[in-house]
């Protein structure tokens, strides 16, 4: 299995990046890769939730996927899974406040997993290991990066 984690602070209460975050219609308005979000199930946002995401790859290919939420602890933990071709993701999100030079933040870390499960996969993750872990960084990134350009900044003092 590899995993590849990036942490980003972003100016917005931890509230307010959860909610973000876990709004599936708001997606493809913050999300730049995400062209269209299907939910799969109904019912309010936590463990059981599932939703078909239509992305852009950092090759500039269509990638269609859908990912389940395996568990939710607002505001301040998401696990997701998603089943790939060859592979299988857990993505897990987590959201700490934090106080960086007198203001509170949120640092908001990525992790993915990957599972591989398919044999031709394991001699192409063996043959470009790195540059694949290097793509997966980016997009993840790019997507905190979004995240944090779709919150107003709160700008507020930490709580003493």
């Amino acid at each position: 299995m590899s995993t590849v984690a990036v942490t980003e602070f972003i100016d917005a209460s931890t509230a307010d990046v959860w909610r973000l975050l876990t709004d599936l219609a708001a997606r493809p308005g913050w999300l730049s890769t995400a062209d269209q979000v299907e939910a799969l199930t109904p019912g309010p946002f936590g463990p059981g939730t599932s939703w078909r995401e239509c992305r852009e790859r950092p090759d500039g290919e269509l990638l269609v996927e859908e990912f389940l939420v395996v568990e939710a602890v607002p505001p301040h933990r998401l696990v997701l899974s998603s089943a790939g071709v060859g592979v299988n993701y857990r993505i897990t999100w987590t959201l700490r406040t934090v106080e960086r030079r007198r203001q509170a933040r949120t640092a908001v870390t990525v992790e993915q997993e990957a599972e591989v499960t398919a044999a031709y996969v394991r001699w192409v993750t063996f043959l470009l290991g790195g540059l694949a872990a290097r793509a997966v960084e980016s997009a993840l990134r790019r997507d905190l990066a979004d995240l944090a350009r779709a919150l107003p900044s709160t700008g507020a003092p930490a709580a003493a």
